[in-house]
């Protein structure tokens, strides 16, 4: 008569308890193979993603663009020509760049700013309203300037959250007028502290904001330079997949308007922080991807270590074995047997190192993190690619030994044991 499922349950939970170094250290193997995995995966996804954040700060889908100097002759101009960006290039080219979402002007200088409390040497930048949307720059207190302040030219002035604290510590910067190389600006809004990795001319946490037609009338670039000479244009493609089109389109017309080469990245120098960012995610998918792979092979020793201890008992257990098929245990039943032990194995490894790994995750993730790290944090893929590997390990680590088992010849069994 064949056993049922809870009488092989039974059974089952009886051998494993009678050996129970055995299925300890067995045990230990796979939840430590599940572990290691969990853990690095969350490891390499935590940096993506903290690293993603970090560059986020600088910009979104952004490409800088920097006047240099022509390294190459083009339509009858000669080389080393220094080329200067003017305050209406980005009305001019915005028709031609049909890839790109905003083209704006940027202009800034070290100027001396005061307060009625302290005064600093602080940077002061100028630009359009989508500057706050595409560098990154989120409203604390207040409001950034807005298409009205520039139309009407006013003196207006956003803060960063450092720059705040310099000029008034504790106390209260909105509807305060500040003087910027001694001309007044009203104060109407306070920038959110952000970490920032990178930059091209400071920290936006210690610059002062204020509308690029106010900061042109007031603090043009001096002699020998145009009064409209501007520092730099500021691009964000329509989308990540757009930008490579945005950055040939601006090349175009840009070498068209300052007659130089479209090539010439000496002349027309684009910090690209889209292509940075992607050479970066690569990176991190494949540390990712690594380190998912070592976990792998911690998990798979661990079962080729179920394999080894399922034969070990096979061994141990011939007598036993063949007693039951000679009272009339089929081979399948003896199959079915050691294949129910090692899933039962592999299956409570499997969910204490899934159970430990996101508890040990969860307490790391509620210490204070790096700026470029956002924690442990393990992806369902990887946590559904460890199971798939458990049920696989359980497949394979058991039928081999299940398989020996079930070809025990009962009388043979008994004789050796008898012998032995």
């Amino acid at each position: 008569m064949g056993m049922s499922l809870k009488d092989f349950f039974i059974d089952t939970v009886q051998t494993l308890w009678a050996h129970k170094l055995r299925t300890a250290l067995t045990m230990f193997g796979i939840t430590w193979g599940v572990i290691s995995i969990t853990l690095m995966v969350g490891a390499g996804e935590g940096l993506k993603v903290g690293q993603e954040k970090v560059a986020a700060t600088l910009g979104k889908n952004l490409l800088i663009l920097f006047g240099g100097r022509t390294s190459a002759q083009a339509g009858g101009t000669r080389a080393g020509r220094s080329i200067r960006f003017h305050a209406t290039d980005h009305t001019t080219i915005a028709p031609y760049c049909p890839s790109c979402q905003h083209i704006m002007p940027e202009l800034g200088h070290n100027l001396q700013v005061q307060s009625a409390h302290n005064g600093a040497s602080l940077i002061v930048t100028g630009a359009l309203p989508p500057f706050a949307d595409i560098r990154s720059i989120d409203v604390a207190q207040g409001r950034f300037y807005s298409q009205e302040d520039c139309d009407s030219v006013r003196a207006v002035a956003f803060l960063g959250s450092d720059a705040r604290k310099q000029l008034f510590a504790d106390g209260n910067a909105l509807g305060e007028t500040i003087t910027i190389n001694g001309k007044p600006y009203v104060v109407i809004g306070v920038m959110q502290a952000k970490e920032q990795d990178s930059s091209y001319d400071g920290q936006d946490i210690r610059k002062v904001f204020i509308p690029f037609p106010r900061m042109l009338k007031d603090f043009p670039e001096k002699p020998p330079a145009r009064a409209d000479s501007i520092d730099r244009l500021l691009v964000s493609a329509k989308s990540f997949d757009h930008h490579l089109a945005c950055k040939r389109e601006l090349r175009q017309i840009l070498s068209r308007l300052y007659d130089c080469d479209p090539n010439d990245e000496d002349a027309l120098y684009i910090w690209d922080t889209i292509e940075n960012t992607k050479a970066f995610n690569q990176m991190t998918h494949g540390m990712k991807y690594f380190l998912g792979a070592v976990g792998i092979a911690t998990l798979l020793i661990g079962g080729i270590g179920v394999m080894n201890v399922m034969l070990v008992a096979v061994r141990e257990r011939t007598r036993e074995i063949g007693l039951r098929k000679a009272v009339g245990a089929t081979s399948r039943s003896i199959l079915i047997q050691f294949f129910i032990e090692t899933s039962f194995v592999v299956a409570i490894s499997g969910g204490v190192g899934l159970s430990v790994a996101y508890v040990l995750c969860t307490a790391v993730n509620s210490f204070p993190m790096p700026a470029f790290f956002a924690g442990l944090l393990p992806t369902w893929e990887f946590s559904f690619l460890a199971v798939a590997l458990l049920g696989l390990i359980a497949l394979a680590a058991g039928m081999y030994p299940a398989t020996q088992a079930a070809l025990i010849d009962p009388i043979e069994a008994l004789r050796h044991e008898s012998g032995g």
